[in-house]
């Protein structure tokens, strides 16, 4: 259209258009919070919880510790570094992972990062994870902080199609986290040898030679890479076994010492296979060293409980102090359980203590020679500051191996 003077008349302004949302995140209350899809097509559903770390969200997402739950970043730049082959934490390589799905703040940049080998969307598809980016992860997380971790179901469609009130069923028919045993899905199915050691940047990963160290039993519940790595780099010779692994077959291997590793899921649930194993190992006085979820099954071991938290501890900035040496550490987090120190017999002495709200990080038996943390002391994510658990595990071989086996170790 031309006006008098012949100049094109202006267009009358286009009504204000809002973006599609192409992912949406369903909480059981029937609260539905729209995104933008990323990741794998599809709907998942699991507890929702939030992880407070800056660095880290491969391992994060990698972790089979949080099987059956979706991750809400606090952090709101992810992907931003991209991701590589060398920062995964579950024992399998292949695409499958605990993590339901993510849940971002920004969307996701181009990598920035020399070590980079894909975008953050294309693995998560690779990976089989629903993700959700635009979300006010703020708001989520101050709403799980006070009214306790949700289950919900994430949707992803690129074309924006949602039966809504359907989705808002099924999150609302989500069995709790509570009674469930997640372990099956993430443990080995099969006993193996670890030799993998800690990451250089001139080298990436080492290699153990094995048959001089201390032999070590990891018992998988879900292990993570990094706790092995530093069990190897530390003079352990480490064979990993699955979950259900009996007592008797345990100590067939001749172990100097037994780790419990971290896993997902209701510990009293698990603790139907994996307390009288315990129980048998400890009986024996095999020195025992146990993380996360292997902190709780020793302490459910012991006669004790564990009880559901609200809104659980994930991130790695949370300052624990360790009784024994008087020091506060930062830590890496991930649980949604706890020890009930009230419940623990007389011989378990606890060792940690959270200093956000008070809750059992740790303990160790006055009898025998056992002792457990609740946190991640691997720092993958997360600082180093615990690091010197791996050496304490060691001493604690030493002590109890006869001096007549001590030769070469």
């Amino acid at each position: 259209m031309l006006q008098d003077d012949g100049a094109p008349a202006h267009a009358s302004p286009e009504p204000w258009a809002e973006p599609l949302a192409t992912a949406l995140l369903v909480l059981a209350d029937g609260t539905i919070l729209e995104g933008f899809g990323i990741g794998k097509t599809g709907i998942a559903e699991g507890e929702v919880c939030f992880n407070t770390a800056m660095t880290g969200y491969q391992e994060i997402l990698t972790d089979p510790s949080y099987a059956g739950q979706i991750v809400t970043f606090t952090f709101p730049h992810i992907g931003n570094v991209g991701t590589n082959d060398e920062d995964l934490e579950s024992l399998d390589a292949a695409p499958a992972s605990g993590v339901r799905g993510v849940v971002i703040a920004s969307a996701v940049t181009q990598p920035s990062s020399w070590r980079s080998s894909s975008h953050l969307d294309a693995w998560l598809s690779a990976r089989g994870i629903v993700g959700i980016t635009g979300v006010d992860t703020r708001a989520l997380t101050a709403r799980i902080r006070d009214n306790g971790m949700p289950n919900a179901v994430i949707a992803n469609d690129p074309d924006g199609r949602f039966d809504r009130e359907a989705l808002k069923a099924q999150a609302a028919a989500l069995a709790p986290m509570e009674g469930l045993d997640l372990v099956p899905p993430v443990t080995s199915r099969e006993n193996s040898a670890w030799t993998e050691t800690v990451w250089a940047v001139q080298g990436g990963y080492g290699k153990r030679e094995l048959g001089q160290g201390f032999r070590v039993v990891a018992i998988d519940y879900g292990v993570k890479r990094n706790i092995l790595r530093l069990l190897a780099e530390a003079g352990c010779d480490v064979t990993v076994v699955p979950a259900t692994t009996s007592a008797e077959e345990i100590l067939a291997l001749k172990p100097d010492g037994v780790f419990l590793s971290n896993g997902p899921g209701d510990p009293a649930a698990t603790g139907a296979y994996a307390v009288p194993v315990i129980r048998k190992l400890l009986d024996q006085r095999v020195p025992t060293f146990g993380i996360c979820l292997g902190h709780q099954l020793m302490g459910l071991a012991l006669g004790g409980r564990t009880v559901k938290m609200a809104q659980g501890h994930h991130g790695a900035n949370h300052p624990v102090k360790d009784k024994t040496t008087g020091k506060v550490e930062i830590v890496s987090m991930n649980h949604g359980f706890a020890v009930d120190p009230a419940s623990l017999p007389g011989n378990a002495v606890e060792t940690h203590v959270s200093l956000f709200d008070g809750s059992n990080c740790g303990l160790t038996l006055s009898d025998r020679p056992a002792f457990s943390v609740q946190h991640h002391p691997e720092a993958s994510p997360g600082p180093k500051d615990s690091h010197y658990l791996f050496e304490r595990f060691v001493t604690l071989m030493r002590e109890n191996k006869p001096e007549t086996e001590m030769a070469g170790r």
